[in-house]
């Protein structure tokens, strides 16, 4: 008795059977009745089926899975307060009195590598973030400006926006409210006297404490 043929699979290929391989090359299978009816019963090959169903089924959630894995993660900058912040877009303009605004330049990077000190406003005692621009300011303006960062912040000075910054102008840091001042120097780096135990230093604006941290800027220079 021959075979009848059977049904294409979906996903994978069946086994040759004995009688499958006699079929194919035009003999005689010489299977027993028994066998090929238990094959070949509608209940069993409802069962294979089913079974390949199941296996069409995984393989296509694997697939999904494996797309996914590789999708490309977010990029972005991790600041330390653990949060992804984009980096200052810094225009450099022109100061609108460049002779002034260098004097204050050179004044303030001549003082880097001066010792931190909480209340210090001179070179001899040292300095904190405001004794610093006070003292450079004075020095070389004759302007008197508040004692504390936050002071200063408050001035009714023009506020720069979307950090369009000259040199010359007052940048600051803080989170609630302002705690931190520094001179702004061009090519997005500032000079300030950070905390104790450092120096009076040149940073990068977009450093990552500073740019999470940023609050904005001021121009005192006219």
């Amino acid at each position: 008795m021959t075979p009848a043929p059977r049904r294409g699979k979906l996903c994978r290929m069946e086994p040759i059977t004995a009688g499958d391989a006699g079929h194919y090359r035009g003999q005689a299978a010489a299977t027993p009745a028994s066998a090929q009816h238990a094959t070949h019963t509608p209940a069993h090959m409802a069962a294979r089926m089913a079974v390949i169903a199941l296996l069409c089924a995984a393989l296509t959630i694997v697939l999904l899975l494996a797309g996914c894995a590789t999708q490309h993660p977010h990029t972005g900058h991790t600041g330390e307060a653990g949060h992804r912040i984009a980096p200052i877009v810094i225009v450099d303009v022109p100061a609108s009195d460049p002779a002034m605004a260098n004097a204050v330049l050179i004044r303030a990077i001549g003082l880097v590598g001066t010792p931190y000190r909480y209340g210090g406003n001179t070179p001899e005692t040292g300095f904190d973030c405001s004794g610093l621009v006070n003292f450079v300011f004075h020095d070389m303006d004759h302007l008197a400006l508040p004692r504390t960062a936050r002071d200063i912040a408050a001035l009714p000075v023009p506020r720069i926006r979307d950090a369009h910054l000259a040199p010359g102008d007052l940048l600051f840091f803080g989170g609630a409210q302002v705690n931190h001042v520094g001179i702004y120097v061009g090519q997005g780096r500032f000079v300030h006297a950070p905390n104790s135990g450092g120096t009076v230093r040149l940073d990068d604006l977009n450093g990552y404490y500073y740019r999470e941290h940023y609050l904005g800027a001021r121009r005192v220079l006219r």
